[in-house]
Formats: C-alpha cells, structure tokens, sequence
C-alpha cells in the first residue's frame, strides 16, 4: 500500500515540475535548460510526495498542492546546483558551466516563488505558503544550515552541531 500511494505521489509530482518546466522554463535560454536538466535529473521527491501527502490528508486542494510540491522541489534543487550535487550524472557547473549553473539554481529559486504566487488558491494561502516556503529557505533555514555545513567543512563539527546543520539545512524546508 505504501509503496503503490508513494509512486502515486512521486507520479503527480513528475507531472507537475513537468508542467512547471514549461511554464517557467522556456527551452530557448541556455540558464533554462540548465535549471531543467538538474530539475529533471531524477531524485526521490520527498518534499514533493509530503506536500501532496500532507494535502491528502487535510483534504486540501490537490492542483495547489502540486504547485506547490513543485515549488519545493524547485527551491530544493536550486539548493543541490548551489552546493553541487551530482545525482549520479555530471553536475550542472561540468555540463554548462559555472556561470550558466549559478544562474539556473538562481531562476529555480525565483521561479519557485513565481509557482507559489500563482497557485490556483486563495491569494491567503499563496501568501502563507509563501512565507513558508521563504522561511525554510532563508536566512533562518536551509541557507543558514548551508553555511553551518560550509563552517564545518575545516572543522570537526559534534553530534549538536551536525544535528543543527541537518535541522536547517534539511528539516527547515521540509517543515
């Protein structure tokens, strides 16, 4: 049952960074491309599958939730880009370029917010989901633990230490 509702799940969030790519995406800016190849790459999606999990069970509005998984899965990619992740395949700064990669993980991250605001919900909810969404991204969230692990890099970090960098780097977004 799990397995069956989870490929379900990862079924509709393909279609909806699909949908995504092209929308926000087009074909004919190499940036695009580059955010589209490292969109597109593959991945497990389980910010995507919580968010339509997550609207499932509260009987939320399903097409909003895509949008939104699909804004989650965007925001996190631009993160993978910008700490050049590879996702088993060469990453985005080898395949177009450091500049061109920056670039893409930056258009993800706009384009992430650009999917929230367009939602097909209450302006209210487009804006909480928004907050949200920045707030696990932020200043506060995932960039603070991305700098926590960069700190960490040339230092022994503790067990506290590696659990506040997963808390942020990891958990603020999924929260």
């Amino acid at each position: 049952e799990y397995k069956k509702q989870y490929d379900e799940y990862l079924a509709r969030a393909e279609k909806a960074l699909s949908q995504a790519c092209e929308r926000y995406l087009p074909e004919g800016s190499d940036v695009c491309r580059a955010a589209r190849y490292s969109l597109l790459g593959g991945g497990k999606r389980i910010r995507a599958v919580l968010v339509l999990a997550v609207c499932d069970m509260l009987h939320g509005n399903a097409e909003a939730a895509e949008q939104f998984a699909a804004a989650v899965e965007m925001l996190h990619c631009y993160s993978l880009i910008h700490d050049d992740m590879r996702r088993g395949k060469p990453s985005c700064h080898k395949a177009f370029g450091e500049s061109t990669a920056m670039l893409a993980g930056d258009v993800l991250l706009t384009e992430a917010f650009e999917a929230v605001a367009g939602a097909p919900a209450p302006a209210s909810v487009c804006v909480h989901a928004a907050q949200a969404l920045g707030a696990g991204a932020g200043s506060r969230g995932m960039v603070y633990g991305q700098e926590l692990d960069l700190k960490y890099e040339a230092l022994a970090a503790a067990e506290e230490q590696l659990r506040l960098i997963h808390r942020h780097k990891t958990g603020a977004l999924i929260n």
